[in-house]
């Protein structure tokens, strides 16, 4: 179990958003938190936000369901990289990926390169907890949501883990994760 830590005082918060000189870019499995935790991150760091998977959706001009059953995850995965290299040409922000993303080589290369990659981790049970919440995941549907996120996740290990942070993001309040995620951050700077 990871400690809470309190967000910074606003001196400090100040002095760490001035030495990151690249785009946060959170990765990690569906349902960890990446957009929620990523939108409040941004605003304490006083960032621009951008969600990966919005930004695909605007793009297409059609859902991501819709983009897997039409065209397949190989056409989804070359239109996601795409709109992730043009995310991280804008330094001042924080950006949230689909769980997928960081395990394409292509994509994991393009963030690594120009951005800091931070992976949010979170226990199976919060997961599968947290996605059953919606049925817009492609990869869920016809099957087992706890048995495919034990699969994914046990396959995507290994590809997350090159992130240069890893955070753990519980069930606790999203202000506990972002202070973890500061620390940590801090602490790699």
């Amino acid at each position: 179990m990871t400690k809470a830590h309190l967000l910074p005082e606003e001196d400090q918060l100040r002095a760490l958003a001035a030495r990151i000189d690249k785009p946060l870019v959170l990765v990690g499995m569906m349902g960890v938190g990446k957009s929620s935790v990523g939108r409040k991150l941004a605003q304490v760091l006083g960032r621009a936000f951008a969600d990966a998977d919005d930004a695909i959706v605007e793009a297409a001009h059609m859902p991501i369901t819709d983009i897997f059953d039409q065209f397949g995850e190989a056409h989804f995965r070359d239109g996601e990289r795409r709109v992730i290299a043009r995310l991280l040409e804008r330094p001042d922000q924080v950006i949230a990926t689909g769980g997928g993303a960081f395990v394409q080589p292509d994509t994991r290369s393009l963030i690594l390169e120009r951005g800091i990659a931070i992976w949010l981790q979170c226990d199976v049970d919060t997961l599968v907890e947290r996605v059953g919440r919606t049925d817009k995941r492609p990869l869920l549907r016809g099957g087992d949501p706890r048995m495919i996120i034990e699969q994914l996740l046990a396959a995507r290990t290994p590809a997350y883990a090159q992130a240069q942070i890893h955070v753990t993001s519980g069930r606790g309040p999203h202000s506990d994760t972002i202070g973890n995620i500061l620390e940590a951050l801090n602490q790699w700077l």
